[in-house]
């Protein structure tokens, strides 16, 4: 994957970090850089890839969106969360986990089409 094409986020900040790997699909990273043009302001990854026997996933019955590429969490907070869920929904991800309690806020983004039963927005 050609990282250059996403000039606002690295290679490194998408890595899994059990395993190192980063296999990100291309079409989420244009996404994501499209709503970071558009967001207009600087978007911290707290999780990125994550591998199948990356502890969180290897806990679930069935891995989850990260560990297909097409997942990450942004930290963000306060007005700054609003209006990038906001422009999240205007550029197409289908799955948006809220966090906005304690330090560790973030918001989840992910464009997969369809997973039985899960709503397009969420919080934890």
């Amino acid at each position: 994957m050609d990282w250059s094409n996403y000039p606002n986020f690295s290679k490194a900040e998408f890595d899994c970090k059990h395993t190192g790997k980063c296999e990100m699909e291309p079409a989420f990273m244009e996404r994501l850089q499209t709503l970071r043009i558009a967001f207009g302001k600087p978007m911290q990854i707290s999780s990125g890839y994550r591998a199948p026997q990356h502890p969180i996933e290897a806990a679930k019955a069935k891995p989850g969106p990260h560990s297909t590429g097409r997942a990450c969490d942004v930290i963000v907070r306060g007005s700054d969360a609003l209006k990038l869920v906001e422009l999240a929904i205007k550029h197409g991800f289908t799955g948006i986990g809220v966090n906005q309690k304690g330090n560790a806020r973030f918001i989840h983004l992910d464009d997969l089409s369809s997973i039985d039963g899960r709503p397009t927005i969420w919080s934890y």
